[in-house]
């Protein structure tokens, strides 16, 4: 089973909410309108759900998700919910090979309402959360009541980055700077605080957690513990990293916990075709293998 497990595609009830708004994050017609960013003048091809779908027509499955960067999971409840139970709607209803990660505010966690969204269908792989809402000991506290309902059902969260505030530079610095240090503060706080409150969720951490793994010697020379451990139930999601930094990840840790990801329309895989039977194996496992142990679901422990 082929997977990309992460893709962005903003369809037409989404686009309507986000014209509908007067204050960032808001679309005037395709100029995307964010704090802290330059206005995006958006291609609307880019999130046209059938020239996506002739793209992904080599995937079994493509799950999409609510671009965590627009900062709407960080909106008053009021003002966020009209947009994700927008996209909510339209994520279940695209076809093959499309699925979706359901998305939710943080500013005020609604257990229940996560809840119904994941028991009224299975069309939900898990939920998506920006890394800027869990990238300490309080935003872990605070988003522990919906990474609860995960690891009741089995589902897996997946972090991405989330808005990138006063992010002054050339047009690549957003995607570089902050957001790589979005992901290492993500990654070293469910390390330090998030699993020992959850003990069996699965968490998938986009762009490969910005190499925060590399950064273990430095971490154990400064006092942390744990060397040669790995958590098992931890993934690292490739987007934007190619075959160099995979390899460096895979020395750290092993090839299982890498899922394959291209961040579409954004960007796209950097895996080179297979030219050897390592890198195919390689390849195999990341696209294959990998996916599934973290997209299946696990006894519920209610």
């Amino acid at each position: 089973m082929s997977v990309d497990v992460h893709q962005h595609l903003w369809t037409p009830s989404l686009v309507d909410a986000l014209r509908r708004r007067t204050r960032p994050p808001f679309l005037d017609e395709w100029t995307l309108v964010l704090d802290g960013e330059p206005p995006y003048e958006v291609d609307p091809a880019d999130h046209d759900v059938e020239l996506r779908r002739k793209r992904n027509a080599h995937l079994d499955l493509a799950l999409v998700s609510l671009s965590s960067p627009l900062g709407i999971e960080h909106l008053p409840p009021e003002e966020a919910w009209p947009l994700i139970d927008a996209y909510h709607a339209d994520a279940r209803a695209l076809p093959a090979p499309f699925g979706a990660w359901a998305a939710a505010p943080v500013t005020d966690p609604d257990p229940l309402r996560l809840s119904h969204t994941l028991d009224l269908d299975d069309g939900m792989a898990g939920l998506q959360l920006p890394a800027t809402a869990l990238g300490d000991a309080r935003g872990l506290t605070q988003a522990a009541p919906l990474l609860d309902v995960l690891e009741e059902r089995g589902l897996p969260l997946f972090v991405h980055p989330g808005p990138a505030t006063a992010a002054s530079g050339p047009a690549w610095w957003a995607a570089v700077v902050p957001y790589v240090q979005q992901m290492h503060a993500a990654w070293y706080a469910f390390e330090a605080f998030g699993r020992a409150r959850h003990p069996r969720l699965k968490v998938c951490f986009a762009l490969l957690a910005g190499l925060a793994p590399l950064h273990r010697e430095r971490q154990l020379a400064r006092g942390a513990t744990g060397r040669g451990l790995v958590d098992p139930d931890l993934f690292l999601e490739t987007s934007s990293y190619g075959p160099r930094a995979a390899d460096a990840v895979i020395r750290e840790l092993g090839i299982d916990v890498l899922v394959a990801g291209s961040d579409q329309p954004y960007a796209e895989s950097a895996w080179p075709d297979p030219g050897d039977p390592a890198q195919r194996a390689i390849d195999h496992a990341v696209r294959v293998a990998n996916p599934g142990r973290l997209l299946s679901r696990k006894e519920s422990h209610q």
